[in-house]
């Protein structure tokens, strides 16, 4: 006879085992009735363990969500919001200077347009969507790029300018224009100005927009003059005005436009034109491209000068570096040589040379009423060469000054004269200016130059060799001489 056992009818319970999925009480795990373990390891991924294996604490701690690229982007703009301003106003800069070419350039002057039309909408959209105002999902990605595209654009267009004034004038005005204009970006971005509305922006936009007109209609119309210039803040009042009322559509409060639109924008026009006026901006778009003084200029054949000069320093002795620039003997006249550009097409205008004595008691004094130039521009990158030269040389300081004909100052030098004691016959340096090349050739140079084109068959001869004939454009005739009483 079998007995049968009931199964699974324990007469007395281990109390030494441990529950399933359990983990024994030791010095590294959690008791199990902690209910903050519970929590953490329920919030926690945990890799699977077997019963009674012991559990890293490291392993309970929430991890953070690894940070994406833009994240990382954008909380370094957050960090260095000062910096990335200088960054995309000075890039927008460097790029121009890398860039820009001829002011009659047809690329700059549609790209000039395009970053204003650019600006010009960005305007409008930020009042459109203020602070605050969620923007269309068109522009929901690329919102948040629009104050750097700002600084870039007018980085660039103030930097076009400034370049473009530079060219137009030697004197240091133009480099207090650019810093006044610098300032008004800057302040755009201080707390207390921002909270006054877009009113910076709209003199930084006033502003290129009539520079660049005053830079295209001289281009357009082919001459240059006040009223020339007059046109130019015309259609920047007009653009302020068509702004204004774009503006007006989002937000018809008029003591908001007075305030923030038409008092900066039109204010800005009325500024220009003063300081038009008094010869501060000078007479775009001509520039001077290269000038200097000289013992003696020389036209040897058409479209050759040949610039004599006398300089005793030397490069070992240095106590012969800051002599005078002007080494003068009896009978020496200082000779004035510059080259001048304007656009291609260009009307025949007059600029006039004036010579500057710095008198002991009076100061600077003027000798006459200068010397009148008649130019006409090839439209060619060598520009239009011409000179002057003046008597009555006194050791001093001296300056030139030369100016259009109602008086802008396109260009101005200044060098002192010193008695030459030497009696041995002097030694004059020649530099070569030809048709092509802006800045003079030593007379090495340009004779290696000659020989080469003369190698090559088939070439024509060169200007002053056997054979050539006419003139080249882009040549002056012998100038007369502008003497002071």
């Amino acid at each position: 006879m079998v007995t049968a056992t009931q199964p699974n009818t324990p007469e007395k319970q281990d109390d030494t085992v441990d529950a399933p999925a359990t983990p024994a009480v030791s010095g590294n795990v959690l008791p199990a009735a902690d209910t903050n373990a519970a929590v953490a390891l329920k919030d926690t991924a945990l890799p699977a363990t077997a019963p009674g294996v012991a559990v890293d604490p490291d392993d309970l701690v929430a991890t953070a969500k690894t940070p994406t690229l833009m994240e990382k982007v954008q909380d370094f703009r957050t960090r260095h919001e000062k910096w990335e301003m200088a960054a995309f106003f000075f890039g927008g800069f460097i790029y121009d200077v890398v860039s820009l070419s001829r002011i009659d350039d047809t690329l700059t002057l549609v790209q000039s347009f395009a970053y204003l039309v650019i600006l010009s909408s960005l305007l409008l959209l930020e009042q459109r969507f203020p602070e605050g105002t969620e923007p269309p999902k068109l522009l929901a990605k690329v919102w948040r790029w629009r104050e750097d595209a700002v600084h870039f654009f007018f980085g660039s267009l103030l930097s076009v300018f400034m370049l473009l004034l530079f060219k137009s004038t030697s004197g240091f005005t133009p480099y207090l224009f650019v810093v006044g204009l610098f300032a008004l970006l800057v302040a755009n971005e201080l707390p207390r100005f921002r909270q006054v509305g877009p009113v910076i922006r709209v003199v930084l936009l006033s502003l290129c927009v009539t520079m660049y007109f005053a830079c295209l209609l001289p281009v357009l119309i082919g001459r240059m003059g006040f009223w020339v210039f007059l046109l130019a803040v015309a259609l920047g009042s007009a653009s302020v005005f068509g702004l204004m009322r774009l503006i007006e559509r989002w937000r018809p409060d008029v003591e908001f436009l007075v305030r923030n639109v038409a008092v900066p924008g039109f204010g800005v026009q009325g500024v220009l034109l003063l300081l038009y006026l008094v010869g501060v901006i000078p007479p775009l778009p001509v520039a001077v491209q290269f000038a200097g003084i000289y013992h003696k200029v020389d036209r040897v054949s058409p479209g050759v000068y040949h610039l004599s000069t006398v300089d005793d320093s030397v490069w070992f002795k240095p106590w012969t570096w800051f002599g005078p620039d002007y080494l003068m003997q009896p009978g020496d006249k200082p000779y004035y040589f510059f080259r001048i550009f304007a656009p291609k097409g260009f009307a025949p205008y007059k600029v006039r040379v004036r010579w500057y004595y710095d008198h002991p008691d009076k100061g600077w004094t003027t000798f006459g009423n200068g010397w009148m130039a008649n130019v006409s521009s090839n439209g060619t990158d060598g520009g239009y060469r011409s000179f002057a030269t003046t008597s009555n040389l006194k050791p001093g300081d001296w300056r030139v000054l030369l100016e259009t004909e109602d008086g802008h100052e396109i260009h101005r030098i200044n060098f002192s004269v010193g008695p030459d004691a030497r009696t041995e016959p002097r030694q004059f340096a020649v530099a070569v200016s030809t048709l092509k090349e802006v800045a003079p050739l030593s007379l090495e140079e340009w004779e290696k130059t000659r020989k080469t084109a003369a190698s090559k068959p088939g070439e024509a001869p060169k200007p002053g060799a056997p054979g050539a004939v006419g003139t080249e454009p882009g040549e002056t005739a012998p100038q007369a001489e502008g003497t002071a009483p």
